[in-house]
């Protein structure tokens, strides 16, 4: 055999070796590569957490928190709010009365309604009087008159939540609510299975006056 044969061929085989040598050291690299997608889930994971506070956020309206006094109108009535008179809880269009109240948590939706001299702004003034449950007897309907507030008495633990038919307040004691009528004005009914028939705009106006 002469040299040149044997260099040629001496070359095909190191050739040949090289080409095997990058064969092998291309599969660690792709099996190197394959641990990346484990680690997407992990950001997936975080994100899903996140909007499960903002649910709880918007728990109690602003003029249910015992920190706003607000003036009561009936959201079918005709220029006229609530006023709890010496005669008892009713309509007004004039300043009569005590027309700005401050309805204050007690357990869950109930709340006393402390009631306060004075109309369409300014500070509530003199010491509340609060929203308490009057029974007349001889069969009439119950009414709200004005008593000196106690958180303990139950015919003073109103329970308040929102209607659901428009953007007011449904007002009752224990299971009375309070609705309007034409003959006897506000009165105090159970209804039943029936639907309640008035609800309640609060608008607020203002902070509640110092030591509430």
């Amino acid at each position: 055999m002469s040299m040149r044969r044997w260099f040629a061929g001496a070359g095909l085989v190191v050739l040949a070796v090289s080409t095997g040598a990058c064969g092998e050291t291309t599969s660690p690299d792709d099996v190197s590569a394959s641990p990346t997608p484990t680690g997407t889930p992990v950001t997936s994971a975080t994100t899903s957490a996140t909007p499960t506070p903002t649910g709880s956020a918007a728990a109690t309206p602003a003029v249910l928190s015992g920190t706003r006094q607000v003036t009561i109108t009936r959201v079918d009535g005709f220029e006229s709010g609530l006023s709890l008179t010496d005669d008892g809880l009713a309509e007004v269009d004039d300043d009569s009365g005590r027309q700005l109240f401050v309805p204050t948590p007690l357990d869950g939706p109930e709340y006393l309604i402390r009631s306060y001299r004075g109309a369409g702004g300014g500070p509530g003034t003199g010491e509340p009087v609060c929203w308490q449950v009057l029974n007349p007897g001889n069969g009439q309907s119950l009414v709200v008159e004005g008593a000196a507030c106690k958180e303990g008495e139950s015919r003073q633990q109103f329970t308040i939540t929102a209607a659901t038919a428009d953007e007011g307040f449904l007002i009752s004691n224990n299971s009375a609510y309070l609705r309007f009528s034409r003959d006897s004005g506000l009165i105090l009914e159970e209804l039943g299975d029936a639907a309640p028939t008035s609800s309640f705009r609060f608008n607020d106006n203002g902070p509640a006056p110092a030591g509430n």
